[in-house]
């Protein structure tokens, strides 16, 4: 860790998605470094487990079931939240859902899926907290969670780089518009970080993982540390000048060519239906 340890001292900090990958791991971070954590999602035994692992470690930790689609339920969460912590200082747009299809094989339920939970959910969360931080007087931050795709486009990505791509126009559309509130919006773009939902998903045969490490000029995937600190940094008051930007961080791969997922033009339809096969299925 190259931050001092109380670099987060005492900041209510609460990650959507954050039972599990890189939610999850920006959470440990943030609570090594003093923050009060809350953390939620759409699987209770996940949660329970998160909680045992942090209770066990002595960080603070709330958490509550969710399903960021659904507004009513999220206002319902954020003042269970402000009633349990008193204060919220940082919201952490983390979760997400995304899967590789040609786009002519999408139906609007799978189109919906996506982006119902990345933009809508996002933008529910955000309004939430926004609203809550102006009617008290106080500050807050928000980090959106969004891919290099968001201004590159992506094919047989399509409906998550439309979502992220409204992530990233909410990002810097709203660091002006709240900004005299003192409210911050800052993004992270990260690039390939293997976690095993997502990864699973993204990338399902061993082929497909090698091509799409084979696009990075650093030619590594990148490490939960990595993201982590950098969100850290992000989200503390050192960085309270930041309002509006995206940091990338993905080896390069966004440079070395437009579209993170543009290579499967290669797959045949024979390979799209055996990665059909591969890919699990939310529950």
């Amino acid at each position: 860790m190259i931050f001092r340890d109380d670099l987060l001292k005492d900041k209510v900090i609460l990650i959507t998605g954050g039972g599990t990958g890189l939610g999850l791991a920006m959470a440990k971070t943030f609570g090594e470094l003093g923050a009060r954590l809350a953390i939620v999602g759409r699987r209770q035994a996940v949660l329970d487990e998160a909680k045992r692992s942090f209770d066990a470690s002595g960080i603070p930790l709330w958490s509550q079931s969710l399903d960021i689609r659904h507004p009513e339920r999220v206002d319902e969460m954020m003042d269970a939240l402000l009633s349990h912590y008193g204060r919220l200082d940082v919201l952490v747009n983390n979760a997400a859902g995304n899967f590789i299809s040609p786009t002519e094989r999408l139906s609007p339920r799978a189109v919906d899926a996506v982006l119902n939970i990345v933009l809508h959910g996002t933008f529910y969360c955000t309004l939430a907290a926004g609203k809550r931080w102006i009617d008290r007087g106080e500050p807050g931050t928000v980090l959106n969670i969004t891919t290099s795709y968001a201004w590159t486009g992506s094919g047989y990505v399509v409906p998550s780089a439309a979502a992220k791509a409204g992530v990233l126009a909410l990002t810097r559309s709203l660091a002006v518009e709240w900004a005299p509130h003192r409210i911050r919006q800052v993004a992270i773009a990260p690039g390939p970080f293997p976690t095993e939902g997502a990864w699973s998903r993204l990338f399902p045969t061993t082929e497909l993982a090698d091509l799409a490490l084979s696009r990075v000029p650093s030619r590594r995937v990148g490490r939960p540390e990595e993201l982590t600190t950098l969100a850290a940094y992000l989200v503390s008051d050192a960085a309270d000048y930041i309002n509006g930007e995206v940091i990338t961080i993905d080896g390069g791969e966004w440079l070395n060519g437009a579209g993170m997922f543009n290579m499967l033009s290669r797959v045949t339809e024979a390979d799209w239906e055996r990665i059909r096969q591969l890919v699990p299925k939310k529950a």
